[in-house]
């Protein structure tokens, strides 16, 4: 193989092992994810074990970095960097244009390892739609605090109404929760929905739907034990969309973090009349769910080799407690610190004449907790 060829092949070996450096180390310290980080790495492994099937020597002999004019062509565009988004978008491309420049090229050393390049290229791929569209989302339920399930009939105002009042008062997160609406009437609500909560910044969940969930670009969908299995849930919500499950038992609970979802709802965590047949588990239910993915995120799991999009049992995973929670009892609630945790309620704010005070009520109960020496010690 000529020198040129091995010229091509070191230089966007090299811009491709730098620009999935730059990458995982957006993933890691800008959004703190765990599940893109550890994506990001294994591309940056597969990688390095794909240029073992490329002459090591030929590389380095071929290298001229003093005689190389590419060196001394620079933009604009390229000294510019706003944002540290800016700059992951910036290696994102420029790995994926190495990652096919190799490919091509590799064509002419091993067919076997240009074939591996490309599979990593539309792995590339997946990781820059994790990481710009899908990350954010996760990132945002990691801070949510509060959860409001919506259901007309538990409503004492307008539904419409209801929810814009909770948004105002400083809910994360919306559900929509109707079990009984045709599927243009539900769809018409959750498309309204988005559209507020977006006016809000805050988050939109639907119940049980993937396909509503899709259609109304919903932030999640929530599914329960009777629900579609989370895998078969993600094939109609397209991959940008997170999954959440919830689970009463530690079977349930570890049924849900096998399937990979993106945070876990557990409870009830006191007596509720939306799940009145529910037994209540309590507070250690949601002590034991948080054993378990720490528990489950130390083995390891079984997330894809090519994407950690369903990396099971992340120790980022979420936790939210449902079930009956009120401003007078949720300080019995508590996790270690780190533990990224809020609390799902529906009839206590929503069934409530005023339902904004009823939600800075709880918030503030939220905070005074949080607040006290000994919380999540």
């Amino acid at each position: 193989m000529d020198s040129a060829t091995f010229r091509i092949l070191d230089a966007n070996l090299n811009r491709a092992r730098e620009g999935l450096r730059v990458l995982e180390e957006y993933a890691r310290f800008v959004l703190n994810d765990a599940i893109a980080s550890t994506s990001i790495k294994r591309a940056r492994h597969a990688l390095a074990a794909a240029a073992n099937g490329i002459d090591y020597s030929g590389r380095l002999l071929g290298r001229n970095t003093p005689g190389d004019v590419g060196t001394k062509i620079t933009t604009e565009t390229e000294s510019s960097r706003r944002t540290t988004e800016s700059v992951a978008r910036a290696a994102t491309a420029r790995v994926a244009e190495a990652l096919r420049c190799i490919e091509e090229y590799g064509k002419l050393v091993d067919v076997e390892v240009a074939g591996r390049i490309e599979q990593l290229r539309y792995d590339v791929y997946s990781i820059e739609q994790d990481l710009f569209a899908v990350s954010p989302r996760r990132q945002r339920l990691r801070q949510a605090k509060l959860h409001v399930l919506m259901t007309e009939s538990l409503c004492a105002a307008p539904w419409l109404d209801t929810a814009t009042a909770v948004l105002q008062a400083g809910a994360d997160v919306i559900q929509l929760r109707e079990k009984s609406l045709g599927d243009a009437e539900l769809l018409r609500r959750a498309r309204q929905l988005r559209t507020l909560t977006d006016s809000f910044d805050a988050l939109l969940v639907i119940n049980d739907r993937p396909d509503i969930a899709r259609l109304a670009n919903a932030d999640a969908v929530h599914l329960g034990q009777e629900d579609l299995p989370a895998d078969e849930a993600r094939r109609i919500a397209g991959p940008t969309i997170l999954i959440g499950g919830s689970a009463h038992d530690q079977p349930e609970i570890a049924s849900m973090l096998a399937a990979g979802v993106d945070y876990l709802g557990v409870g009830p965590m006191f007596a509720s009349g939306t799940k009145p047949d529910v037994d209540v588990r309590g507070p250690d239910l949601l002590t034991l769910a948080s054993r378990l993915i720490t528990e489950s995120a130390d083995c390891g799991g079984n997330a894809s080799e090519s994407t950690a999009s369903n990396l099971v049992g992340s120790a980022s995973t979420p936790l939210v407690a449902i079930g009956g929670i009120t401003a007078s009892n949720v300080a019995a609630l508590s996790l270690p610190a780190g533990t990224s945790f809020a609390i799902a309620v529906c009839g206590g704010i929503i069934g409530n004449n005023e339902p904004a005070a009823a939600t800075r009520r709880l918030l503030a109960a939220m905070n005074a907790d949080q607040d006290a020496p000994d919380h999540r010690s």
